[in-house]
């Protein structure tokens, strides 16, 4: 099975929440399964949507790292873009699947080993403009549970990489980590 595989099969079987263009993030069925229909039409559309060369814009995947005492995210200051955002990024001829390039980005870019990524699957997909050529990045997002031992380290995509309790996202981070902490914490209790 290829990525581009795997990416259907995930997105048919996904029932999380979405986020598209800065809007306050759909939360009916209806604009869940919208954009999530948007990601399945662009992947037939495009053979290889899976990769950056795709300039009508491409999947990529993220995962939201959450502490072992389920109280704070790591967020990344990225470098090019100067928000603090989850890590991703994008897909990479290795990655088997969409989860595993989910888990490589976290574990590169936060620095933490032993990441395992919370069951079920996406918690959100939010579908943001990017600089051109590429244009849009829709990107699949997971969360991870670090380990007891967790240490973290920069990684050469960022400027600063902090712990932030869940209360403290808002005040530095856009909209569309604020949903997908929230996704994630949703998650962790359900």
């Amino acid at each position: 099975m290829t990525l581009h595989d795997d990416a259907v099969l995930v997105l048919k079987g996904y029932e999380g929440s979405e986020g598209a263009e800065g809007a306050e993030g759909a939360e009916s069925s209806e604009g869940r399964l919208g954009l999530r229909e948007q990601y399945l039409d662009h992947l037939a559309a495009h053979p290889d949507a899976m990769w950056k060369r795709c300039e009508a814009g491409h999947l990529t995947a993220s995962a939201l790292v959450v502490d072992p005492e389920r109280g704070r995210v790591l967020l990344t200051l990225h470098r090019k873009l100067g928000m603090w955002l989850q890590m991703g990024g994008h897909c990479e001829p290795g990655d088997a699947t969409l989860a595993a390039a989910a888990l490589r980005e976290a574990t590169e870019e936060s620095g933490v080993r032993g990441l395992a990524l919370l069951p079920g699957g996406p918690l959100r997909l939010d579908r943001h403009p990017i600089p051109a050529p590429c244009n849009w990045h829709l990107d699949v997002q997971y969360a991870a549970l670090a380990p007891p031992d967790a240490v973290a380290a920069i990684s050469e995509e960022s400027l600063d990489l902090r712990w932030f309790g869940y209360d403290e996202v808002a005040g530095v981070a856009d909209a569309s980590v604020v949903r997908l902490v929230a996704a994630a914490r949703a998650a962790l209790d359900g």
